[in-house]
């Protein structure tokens, strides 16, 4: 006779996952995340303060690193205590994986009494537990999901969407903001702005402000701006036109892009959100290496000129494409 224990599934084991620090690079390693979720780990996730708000509607642990290199040993260390009283094996197996490729974000696992898997980089191979070879000339997506491969033991194809999800109080965020500006559906979000450069070259497109200003007007949508810290200012100068909803975290601003009609974006974190809430994304690149950095997902389209940035005309002409298609 089967007793009711013979029909449950084993416990998760925990693993102890440190973040890459940008909004883009987190985006990318979203459905390895998952892949490892769902293949029986109980995800404990170290990264920047804003990872706990863009990952809220998946529902794992989010703990804001610490600031400094003892902080964060510490902290690691008092994950690993809490993981051993859940998992008594956890300190005979693999239970960490360190996206970054840093040689102090290994040594830092180390020092914590953590066996981490990463890639080899900088040295790191002593440091972690099983160091396995960056893939090159490959999009960062399959970095981490050959990360992700290693440590299930088998690969599985690339997915076609990256599955960002929201969470209710976000959607609730959202719904409340349009309300408060009296947005209709149908909406444009452009991100005229980019963090970093790429070999040495500004990722910012710039007829931003030209295609806000002369452009969108004719397709007769309501463009919103979401400028994070600091791009307040350049904002409001630059793209009078636009409504500006300044100080929304990334969970509001992720369900906000859900029900846009379309995004316009630099090569930047919010267009690999956009991607990864299913929106039709223009992703407007310049410099930047489409084969390595391209927003991920079957309803982005990428504008890029012969070896430099595209025409206002063509991005014109596929926004209002693009949107024509939508209404149908």
């Amino acid at each position: 006779m089967r007793t009711a224990l013979s029909n449950t599934s084993p416990p998760p084991r925990p693993l102890i996952v440190r973040l890459r620090n940008w909004v883009g690079d987190v985006t990318l390693g979203l459905p390895t995340l998952q892949r490892l979720a769902d293949g029986g780990y109980a995800l404990q996730l170290l990264g920047k303060g804003w990872a706990r708000d863009l990952l809220a509607g998946h529902g794992w642990p989010v703990h804001t690193l610490a600031g400094t290199a003892r902080a964060r040993i510490a902290q690691l260390r008092e994950l690993r205590r809490k993981a051993r009283e859940a998992d008594p094996g956890f300190d005979r197996r693999l239970n960490a994986v360190c996206f970054p490729y840093s040689f102090s974000s290994a040594l830092e696992f180390r020092l914590a009494g953590l066996r981490a898997l990463g890639h080899a980089y900088e040295g790191r191979s002593l440091l972690l537990s099983r160091a396995v070879p960056r893939p090159e000339h490959v999009h960062e997506l399959q970095v981490y999901w050959h990360l992700g491969s290693s440590l299930l033991g088998a690969d599985a194809p690339l997915p076609a969407t990256l599955g960002l999800r929201t969470s209710a109080e976000h959607r609730a965020q959202a719904a409340a903001l349009r309300a408060a500006h009296g947005i209709e559906p149908g909406y444009v979000v452009v991100c005229p702005f980019a963090g970093g450069t790429w070999s040495g070259q500004d990722k910012t497109w710039p007829a931003f402000p030209d295609f806000v200003a002369q452009v969108l007007p004719a397709l007769g949508r309501r463009v919103l701006i979401v400028p994070g810290p600091g791009e307040e200012a350049v904002a409001r100068g630059r793209f009078p036109s636009a409504t500006l909803l300044p100080g929304v975290g990334l969970g509001a601003y992720a369900a906000l892009l859900a029900d846009a009609a379309l995004m316009v974006s630099n090569d930047t974190g919010p267009g690999h959100m956009a991607a990864a809430v299913g929106t039709p994304l223009l992703s407007v690149l310049g410099p930047s290496d489409p084969l390595l950095w391209r927003a991920w997902g079957p309803g982005v389209q990428l504008l890029q000129g012969p070896g430099t940035w595209p025409s206002l005309d063509d991005v014109g002409a596929a926004a209002k494409r693009t949107l024509d298609q939508g209404a149908r």
